[in-house]
């Protein structure tokens, strides 16, 4: 494996690790009903996006790893 490509990988992957994290994180935020009023089904929709997404990209990336193909960031 090529150390520039893992170096580059590491990099990338940890910063955006960390802001998906942090926004994550601050949904609690919204919890806060002197400010927030919601549904069950809002919250319920919330992270099913958030769930559907990640089940997403962690099947593009199996996807790609099967092919032996290198994704390709547009």
């Amino acid at each position: 494996m090529d150390k520039v490509k893992q170096d580059n990988f590491k990099r990338i992957a940890d910063n955006r690790l960390h802001k998906i994290v942090d926004l994550i994180s601050k949904l609690h935020n919204l919890s806060n009903t002197s400010f927030y009023e919601f549904t069950d089904d809002q919250i319920n929709e919330i992270f099913t996006i958030i769930q559907d997404e990640l089940n997403k990209q962690k099947q593009l990336f199996d996807n790609d790893k099967k092919k032996g193909r290198k994704r390709i960031e547009l």
